[in-house]
């Protein structure tokens, strides 16, 4: 899988070379590319935004330069269909759901606006293109200064699904919001007695019909409590 962001602050993405998303990029699993918007804009100042229409505070992204980042990107791309995520407060709220969804693309390709946001048109002419799916999407009911964060957090959902960046498979069978709906249940480890906290007695057991059936109750009860 290829994974582009194109942003005003590639220094952003800097993370992308540490723990399991690092090592995935250096075994070949994943490839990652940053691509700086200002390239692509002219002038002594570079600037990628203006005034909105209509009125209004704040500045909007302009669509001819978001326009020639991506046409940049697609043409330098062997991907078929490139999922263009556009990353926005509007957006459809980004779930696990979405993240199994985008971990089966070739490409995709993270678009991390900043001040009032990119031009509408930006999203709606490459849902026209037979080349791009879009996405808009975000990460919850809150306000960033920009698209980056939302970005690595939608990046880092997607590419541990990816097969052989976790270390055991297993591990997404039985995580929070799996595909039976329900989240994780509590887990523990030693010592078995924390400041006169105890484990459970039936994790200490052995009896590992009693163990899932603790489990699977348990996650019941925390999936109730945080609907």
């Amino acid at each position: 899988m290829r994974l582009t962001a194109i942003t005003i602050f590639p220094d952003y993405f800097s993370p992308l070379s540490l723990s399991l998303i690092g090592k995935a990029e250096e075994e070949g699993l994943i490839s990652t590319e940053i691509v700086n918007l200002r390239d692509f804009a002219t002038g002594v100042h570079r600037s990628v935004d203006d005034t909105p229409y209509g009125g209004g505070a704040g500045m909007v992204m302009r669509a001819d330069i978001w326009g020639d980042a991506i046409d940049s990107v697609s043409a330098s791309s062997k991907a078929k269909i490139i999922d263009l995520v556009i990353l926005t407060p509007s957006g459809r709220r980004f779930t696990q759901r979405d993240a199994v969804a985008l971990s089966k693309a070739e490409q995709i390709l993270f678009a991390c606006g900043r001040y009032e946001g990119i031009d509408a048109r930006v999203g709606e002419f490459y849902g026209t293109q037979d080349r791009f799916r879009v996405h808009h999407l975000s990460i919850g009911d809150y306000v960033l200064n920009g698209g980056e964060v939302a970005a690595l957090v939608v990046m880092e959902a997607v590419i541990r699904l990816l097969p052989g960046v976790l270390g055991n498979p297993d591990s997404l069978a039985e995580e929070s919001h799996n595909d039976e709906g329900f989240l994780e249940y509590p887990v523990y480890t030693k010592p078995p007695t924390w400041r006169g906290v105890d484990v459970p007695d039936v994790l200490l057991s052995g009896n590992h019909g009693e163990i899932a059936r603790w489990r699977r109750e348990n996650s019941q009860i925390v999936s109730s409590e945080g609907s």
